[in-house]
């Protein structure tokens, strides 16, 4: 199974989660429309912080997504495909998180 294929199914063992987009890559959108994860480059990228954050630094290769050169994105961190044992387990608790947050309105 390749490190997309193994995301897509992450999609459909999260609760109350769609498939979707961010920066243009697959992503795991919560029922608020925010993205809980995402795929990009065979790493998962995942918004965590405190505790969680610790724990994964401590697996090699992880660190913070940086879309561009020099422009780091808070909070989002991305774990290589070399980790996907615990995949499942940061996808979970980023979209738990990302849940809780307030909905944009819709513009008109």
């Amino acid at each position: 199974m390749t490190s997309e294929e193994y995301f897509n199914q992450l999609i459909t063992e999260i609760p109350d989660a769609a498939a979707g987009k961010m920066f243009g890559a697959n992503a795991i959108k919560m029922p608020n429309g925010k993205a809980g994860a995402f795929y990009k480059n065979d790493k998962l990228i995942v918004k965590i912080s405190g505790e969680t954050l610790e724990e994964a630094l401590k697996l090699s290769g992880v660190g913070i997504f940086t879309p561009k050169e020099n422009r780091p994105m808070n909070h989002w961190y991305e774990i290589p495909f070399e980790h996907k044992i615990v995949w499942k387990k940061y996808a979970e608790i980023s979209c738990a998180d990302v849940a809780k947050l307030e909905a944009k309105p819709k513009k008109i």
